[in-house]
């Protein structure tokens, strides 16, 4: 099957990027012929608040081969995107969704494949409503939704979003996949001396800190842990925010002593040492639809500590895998890291998520998105996995 993808896609960086890598790839080891389609500018300067757009790492892992032809504001881009793909002639265009601010290209281009080839529309939602919205956003996605013909969603929320925007989809919720490009897991001890990590306790907060990841709720539920425990928080991601603010906060807690911050891009390469050195990831969130933060710490055997919101506590499993505790609470967040601590709970939970991770396959997915191609309809369709749903 001519399968073309839609995405942002190497030479971008970040956990979308990387996940469409690792779909063309398995598309790929599934006989499936693949061209992805990715931006040239993905978000204007102005509007990006990390540090670059671009890759750095040299790990040959992460290439693939794209066309960055798609400019997300430039509306001639989105006509030669669509006369790229009446070129390709595909059997199936798959969008990869995550914010509506690629709406509008998205809906364009969708509406030109309809018009100049015979290609079925999948997108896979990681979202469909935002976690920080804007007005305009139910509208937008509306937009880009029109001319679909089937979505993936990894999460029961995202799922909900789903219905309530597009009543009659025809979808199918398949889990989030592990991250699977970073390695194996590597002895603790060996990673901490790698890091040059001392301490006997060390919780990692890991990803691009945002409001809504809810560092700060993990930065006040410190002083409460250190009472009981001592702990290294290990912070490790680039800054969307003012990183001096929480460090500020820290300060004003007097828990300085108890973080570290890593705040640059980490290279593939060395993500596995973090997790590694990890005892638990801590996922503070405000809000969540899934977590691709979850499926890299199953990736690497490591237990979660996440909060009630969005698809989390369908993937951590309470008293399992991790806990589960309620959101903006830093005391129940605390409470649930001493107790983490005080019972020995870390190699129970390691075990069990080598059994729970099992869940999580690529294979499910590719499976959906042949299933998408196969233009196959009606409610209660037999899923690919056993496991997932899907609807009309």
């Amino acid at each position: 099957m001519k399968i073309a993808i839609v995405s942002t896609a190497y030479p971008l960086r970040g956990g979308i990027a990387q996940y469409t890598g690792i779909l063309y790839k398995k598309l790929a080891e599934r006989g499936h012929q693949v061209n992805v389609i990715t931006f040239k500018r993905q978000y204007p300067n102005l509007l990006f608040p990390g540090k670059t757009q671009m890759e750095i790492s040299t790990d040959p892992s992460l290439r693939i081969p794209s066309e960055p032809i798609l400019d997300s504001i430039g509306p001639f881009s989105w006509w030669r995107v669509g006369k790229r793909l009446k070129e390709l002639q595909p059997d199936l265009v798959v969008f990869k969704f995550w914010m509506p601010f690629f709406a509008p290209a998205f809906g364009f281009i969708c509406k030109l494949a309809r018009k100049l080839s015979q290609a079925r529309i999948l997108y896979i939602c990681d979202n469909v409503i935002p976690h920080e919205k804007r007005p305009g956003d139910i509208k937008l996605t509306r937009f880009a939704f029109k001319h679909a013909d089937a979505f993936i969603v990894q999460s029961g929320v995202v799922e909900k979003d789903l219905l309530s925007l597009v009543p009659n989809a025809r979808y199918r919720m398949i889990p989030h996949p592990l991250y699977d490009i970073f390695g194996q897991a590597v002895d603790k001890m060996a990673a901490r001396a790698t890091l040059n990590l001392t301490d006997e306790r060390i919780v990692l907060f890991f990803g691009y800190v945002r409001a809504y990841k809810g560092l700060d709720l993990m930065l006040r539920a410190l002083p409460v842990i250190l009472k009981q425990v001592r702990i290294k928080l290990l912070v490790v991601g680039e800054f969307y925010e003012d990183e001096s603010k929480y460090r500020d906060l820290a300060a004003s807690l007097g828990v300085t002593d108890s973080i570290q911050i890593h705040s640059d891009f980490v290279p593939n390469a060395e993500v596995s040492s973090y997790f590694s050195a990890a005892d638990v990831v801590a996922l503070p969130y405000t809000s969540a639809t899934q977590s691709g933060i979850v499926q890299l710490a199953y990736h690497l055997d490591r237990p979660c500590i996440v909060t009630d919101v969005g698809g989390l506590a369908e993937v951590v499993v309470h008293e399992k895998t991790g806990f589960v505790v309620p959101p903006r609470d830093p005391g129940a967040l605390a409470a649930a890291l001493v107790r983490f601590y005080q019972e020995n709970r870390a190699h129970e939970f390691s075990e069990n998520v080598m059994i729970e991770k099992k869940k999580y396959s690529w294979e499910a997915m590719i499976d959906g998105v042949e299933w998408a191609a196969s233009g196959r309809s009606g409610r209660n369709v037999p899923p690919p996995d056993g496991n997932s749903q899907s609807g009309a």
